[in-house]
């Protein structure tokens, strides 16, 4: 079977709309919040699911009511959860997220269960070279190092969303085929390798890009928000595509990274052209920020492609 295997974090969401971020010591008051699935690895594969691929994930939640909500929420929405385990000894992780009406947001993360989530739970004969690994940094370095390797030792294609940017050993981005990163992440990471570039310049993102694919020797995807999106491989050929052009649209931006993600490794995994995934992958992440919430705002294939004609192409860089 072909299918996607998401290792990652699975959290409730507490949102909470403010007028402001408040300082230091200062309390403010908000009218009303909501509750929702979340967590980098349950958005992602979510995300994934919507445009149609085969995806699994492989996490931990409490044996608690969030848990289960998180759980049923996730089957509605085609995602295979057998891979999530419970526990009765740690709770289901909790993200509180404050939103502003500019679609800005701020974002506080209790792991809860993610902190104990096993590579053992992702068996080794769950990989082959038909599979794509997606993970992310919210559950312990070391699991998401032995998943990897397992994944990389199969022949399954390993998507790595590096974020957060946690001080991450080369050896481990050598198990990486596509490495996707903001711009604060990709230089994170560019100074924990040593490698000295000012992104600030002129084409400091593409060239930043390039640095860290041939470092890693992989396919290194940076994040630009309004600017878009820039990738390159190994060998240095790379694309650039254009953000959508949203203005007052943007309603609420909280996971619009990790339903690109997702959007992205699924065209990758039906083995569509990098240009063609990327391009996909940013129109979603465009519509997302379209919609209150986060996975509840992410659409479905039909949605992006009734766009992707008139989207620009990508272009070389």
């Amino acid at each position: 079977m072909r299918m996607i295997i998401v290792f990652g974090s699975i959290n409730m969401d507490m949102n909470i709309k403010v007028r402001h971020f408040p300082e230091e010591g200062e309390t403010i008051l908000s009218n009303s919040y909501t509750s929702t699935p979340g967590g980098k690895g349950a958005n992602q594969a979510l995300a994934a699911a919507r445009i149609g691929a085969k995806t699994a994930l492989v996490g931990k939640v409490g044996d608690d009511g969030p848990g289960l909500r998180i759980l049923n929420y996730l089957k509605r929405h085609e995602v295979m959860t057998s891979g999530v385990a419970k526990t009765p000894e740690w709770p289901t992780g909790m993200a509180v997220v404050m939103k502003t009406k500019s679609g800005k947001n701020r974002i506080v993360v209790a792991s809860g269960a993610n902190a104990i989530v096993g590579a053992d739970q992702a068996p080794a004969d769950i990989f082959h070279d038909k599979n794509i690994l997606l993970t992310q940094m919210e559950v312990p370095l070391e699991q998401n190092a032995i998943v990897m390797k397992a994944a990389h030792d199969k022949g399954a294609q390993v998507v790595l969303n590096l974020a957060p940017a946690l001080n991450v050993p080369k050896e481990l981005l050598s198990l990486v085929d596509f490495l996707i990163v903001n711009q604060i992440e990709a230089r994170q990471l560019a100074e924990k390798l040593k490698i000295n570039i000012d992104d600030k310049i002129d084409g400091g993102a593409e060239k930043l890009a390039t640095a860290l694919a041939k470092s890693g020797k992989l396919t290194c995807i940076i994040t630009l928000g309004e600017a878009g999106v820039v990738a390159v491989s190994p060998d240095g050929k790379g694309y650039k595509v254009e953000a959508m052009k949203l203005g007052e649209k943007v309603v609420d931006t909280t996971g619009a990274g990790d339903c690109f993600c997702g959007t992205f490794t699924a065209c990758l995994h039906e083995k569509k052209p990098l240009a063609d995934c990327l391009r996909m992958a940013t129109i979603a992440s465009g519509l997302s920020c379209q919609k209150e919430g986060t996975t509840e705002a992410y659409p479905y294939l039909a949605d992006i492609e009734e766009i992707l004609e008139e989207f620009p192409l990508a272009k070389a860089v």
